[in-house]
């Protein structure tokens, strides 16, 4: 149970967040990656629009079969997987909790300390919950991540729960 996370306070919802799961989610980022590269707000339905696109102009290139090269792009996506470190957008979890109206900050409870920021900020975090392949269990279960980058050498770590004042 050390690695189950509570979202809980001034919210509707107290939500528990289990960082071992996160690794098939879709949201996922890669944090090599993630704070160098600059991020524009993303259209959903552009993006679809895209990815489809891409697939439709693959399959009238090279056919509807399956040539070597789609499993050799799954063989390095499942490497990836297994060497890389990944984190998760914080935002969604928050919109689910649903935090009272009267909410205004977030408070990071750690073994040894506690963070208090605002809710604004709270929505850019990334929580990281992988390192090279491996769930952060040494001094995890997440590591907390400004969304700019600011403490990415030195994250908060040792989270234990999440409180919205």
């Amino acid at each position: 149970m050390e690695n189950i996370l509570i979202l809980s306070g001034q919210v509707k919802y107290t939500i528990t967040l289990d960082p071992t799961v996160w690794i098939f989610d879709d949201r996922k980022v890669d944090l090599t990656t993630y704070f160098s590269t600059t991020s524009t707000p993303s259209n959903d339905l552009e993006e679809y629009t895209k990815s489809i696109s891409k697939h439709w102009d693959r399959e009238i290139i090279e056919g509807a079969v399956y040539p070597p090269t789609l499993k050799t792009e799954k063989k390095f996506e499942k490497e990836k997987v297994l060497t890389g470190s990944f984190g998760i957008p914080f935002e969604p979890f928050l919109e689910n909790a649903e935090p009272k109206d009267n909410a205004t900050t977030l408070i990071i409870k750690t073994t040894a300390s506690e963070h208090e920021i605002s809710l604004d900020r709270a929505k850019e975090l990334i929580l990281g919950f992988s390192e090279v392949g491996k769930p952060l269990s040494k001094d995890g279960p997440v590591h907390v991540y400004f969304g700019d980058g600011s403490n990415q050498q030195h994250p908060i770590k040792n989270v234990r729960e999440f409180i919205i004042k």
